[in-house]
């Protein structure tokens, strides 16, 4: 187990003066040593989001309306710190290796798959100087033989979700997104919808609910981390689960 060291550093401060020291522990060569790397992946368990139940196929029997969902870790502890520096700290020669990580929890698959990064506000784009959800997207892809990234969907507006209420993302989510006009899902392609974070997953389900409508078959959800986040699992499952069917 690594030798986890906390950052207290200024945004940015500890990236400016050790651009190649390990963010776990300390040592020098790169933002994530392999070491480090390897105690994220190892302590996978692809918990469901609603009801906690661990599953290796990423479909929950417990929680049938849901597609298959794959979440490499909890936002805590590394891989929490991992995406705070990234997203934060601007951090960017972090996008490479948390896509290997959420590369090691995805199935292995033959068929044809495109990426669809969540759309990032404008607001934070211009934050960090970069979107973060599509350029992890980008190095997933370089990992995955025949796969590659699509911007499929685009934000009805620029609400930051940040702080907000479980309430009131749910209501946000609901028509976040637009799907492509042009879009016509192949049915021997599988289609990964991907956010770095899942907090209510309400996003995520609302994105997917188009790529059903416009009549999409093979659809799974996957993100970096899962967030604690204060809602009870009955009425959370309640509120996806219909966003789910829709």
């Amino acid at each position: 187990m690594p030798n986890i060291v906390k950052k207290t550093t200024f945004p940015g401060l500890f990236s400016l003066l050790a651009p190649h020291s390990c963010r776990g522990c300390g040592s020098l060569g790169s933002p994530l040593c392999d070491r480090c790397k390897k105690y994220i992946i190892s302590r996978h368990q692809n918990l469901c989001p609603i009801c906690q139940h661990s599953n290796l196929t990423g479909k929950c029997s417990n929680c049938p309306a849901l597609p298959p969902i794959f979440i490499a870790g909890q936002r805590s502890d590394l891989l929490g710190d991992l995406i705070h520096a990234y997203k934060y700290e601007s951090v960017r020669s972090l996008a490479h290796p948390l896509a290997e990580i959420l590369n090691s929890v995805l199935p292995s698959n033959d068929a044809p798959m495109v990426i669809i990064p969540l759309p990032t506000t404008s607001q934070h784009i211009r934050e960090r100087g970069f979107d973060h959800t599509k350029l992890i997207a980008k190095h997933l892809a370089k990992l995955r033989p025949g796969c590659t990234v699509a911007s499929l969907l685009t934000r009805n507006q620029n609400t930051v979700q940040v702080g907000s209420s479980r309430e009131a993302r749910l209501t946000q989510a609901a028509k976040a997104y637009q799907l492509s006009k042009t879009f016509t899902p192949d049915p021997k392609t599988t289609y990964v919808l991907f956010d770095d974070v899942w907090t209510t997953g309400a996003s995520l389900q609302s994105a997917h609910a188009l790529l059903k409508k416009a009549g999409t078959k093979n659809i799974i959800i996957a993100a970096l981390a899962l967030s604690c986040y204060s809602a009870t699992p009955k009425s959370q499952s309640s509120q996806l689960q219909t966003l789910g069917n829709k």
